[in-house]
């Protein structure tokens, strides 16, 4: 995970691919569609657009960039684009407001068409960049339809594609997926032969089938209530990172900066993976450390936070691009852990005992909850995700194809961070608000946290039984 100044542009013909204008006109006219929006598709439209009101345009797009070697045909390049945007209906799917109400249309298979257009050659990388941003900064906008684009920089021994979404209709495990499909579309198309591919499940569908399922309970429901009481222990507040980070109280939401960089080697991955197992794995571990962690910064004996889970319950969502990400409250009482074991403990019982609430989207939630809330920012909470991408098809070639999941950095007041399980190791990415005292304690965290995972990994592996060997040798405070 990265963002677009850190993908390793590099100059070349750039070319893009939109929804054809005719293929527009169609869509004003379609009616509408009696499958709602999920509720953190909603969410995040209704956001976007009481953040537009306040003033302030914040681009949240995500997207991937990887490369095809060898001289490219575009012809079979935009067959292979369309072909994979087909397998997914909720890139053909928008909404439009009646009123103040979302209400869905779909474009149907047959009127998909894409329209190529030259842009012309850029010599500067960093040129380049920026106009790709800029770019995708509106035809990606959670504002409009369609909210993609599809670019590719061409040059005499290949191509870099680049392809824009907004976060609408994709989640990082979306993004993460592009590259290999495309991949094997674009061969089958170099090598004259039609793939035949079922389409994935549709996310049009499963938003249906969720909110269905959501709209079944009502404010005295358990789930609401276990939400409840954790958000009033928050004093009245989804979670925010628990250190300082040099914001006024009611200012005007802060341009946002990335930190990136890998943690630890694949060899001490495995062993701080480990070492976790028999806890519930290396997310228990990066819990567990970054409760540790922001004790020893800002010194609060309770580390709350909401775990991202995906929704993909089910087979048939697989291999379905959409935003299938829940949330599950978490609280770690770092001050009553002896030892590092200890801390593993607490968040694995917290997952085990919290986990399903993720299935419940917290948009209803929150609306079950009563608050009158108006989202000035675009991100609820924050968040420390961990996922283990190495099953992802084509994952072993990233390095060799210049693969990443693209985010878009702009304004938030909130961390959001990813630690991510690569072949390689285990790699770090957050974006953060821009101020020197969030500079400084996102940097002593990061680097806490490796150290916290390298004594981990090198300590003597712990026994599941009772004669277990000694904890990781960690100071608590």
């Amino acid at each position: 995970m990265t963002d677009i100044q850190r993908c390793e542009v590099r100059p070349g013909l750039l070319v893009e691919w939109s929804l054809d204008p005719a293929a527009v006109r169609a869509a004003t006219g379609l009616p509408d569609d009696s499958r709602p929006p999920a509720y953190i598709q909603e969410s995040h439209i209704r956001t976007a657009r009481s953040v537009r009101e306040d003033g302030l345009f914040v681009p949240t797009w995500l997207g991937t960039a990887f490369d095809i070697p060898g001289r490219v045909d575009l012809d079979v390049l935009q067959e292979a684009l369309r072909g994979w945007m087909l397998r997914h209906e909720t890139l053909r799917s928008g909404f439009r407001w009646v009123g103040d109400d979302m209400r869905r249309f779909t474009l149907d298979a047959a009127d998909v068409s894409l329209r190529r257009e030259t842009i012309g050659e850029f010599r500067d990388a960093d040129v380049l960049v920026r106009y790709l941003q800029d770019r995708f900064d509106v035809a990606a906008d959670a504002l409009r339809w369609p909210n993609f684009l599809y670019t590719a920089v061409v040059r005499e021994d290949g191509a870099s594609v680049y392809m824009a979404f907004d976060h609408s209709n994709v989640d990082a495990y979306s993004v993460q997926r592009i590259p290999a499909e495309i991949h094997e579309l674009y061969a089958a198309g170099a090598g004259g032969i039609r793939p035949e591919r079922e389409p994935a499940g549709s996310y049009v569908d499963f938003c249906r089938t969720e909110r269905t399922s959501a709209d079944e309970i009502d404010g005295t429901d358990a789930v609401v209530e276990r939400w409840r009481e954790f958000i009033d222990r928050c004093d009245g507040r989804l979670p925010n990172f628990p250190v300082d980070l040099g914001l006024e109280p009611g200012g005007r939401l802060p341009r946002q900066k990335l930190m990136r960089e890998m943690l630890v080697d694949a060899e001490d991955a495995a062993a701080f993976e480990a070492y976790c197992r028999p806890f519930g794995g290396s997310l228990v571990g990066v819990l567990a450390a970054t409760s540790l962690i922001v004790h020893e910064i800002g010194g609060r004996p309770v580390y709350r936070t909401v775990v991202p889970f995906h929704t993909r319950r089910n087979s048939r969502w697989l291999e379905s691009v959409g935003w299938y990400v829940g949330g599950a409250p978490v609280e770690i009482h770092t001050d009553q852990a002896p030892d590092f074991d200890s801390l593993l403990r607490m968040v694995s019982a917290q997952l085990r005992a919290n986990r399903s609430l993720a299935r419940m989207p917290l948009a209803r939630v929150l609306r079950l909850l009563g608050s009158d809330f108006r989202p000035t920012s675009p991100d609820l909470y924050s968040i420390v995700s961990f996922v283990d991408a190495r099953g992802i098809p084509g994952s072993e070639r990233w390095t060799e194809l210049k693969a990443y999941g693209l985010l878009r950095v702009s304004y938030g007041d909130q961390v959001c961070a990813w630690v991510t399980r690569l072949h390689e190791g285990l790699q770090f990415a957050s974006r953060y608000p821009d101020t020197d005292v969030a500079h400084k304690n996102l940097r002593l965290y990061v680097e806490r946290l490796r150290e916290v995972i390298v004594s981990v990994a090198r300590s003597q592996q712990p026994q599941e039984s009772s004669g277990r060997a000694s904890s990781a040798q960690i100071t608590l405070p």
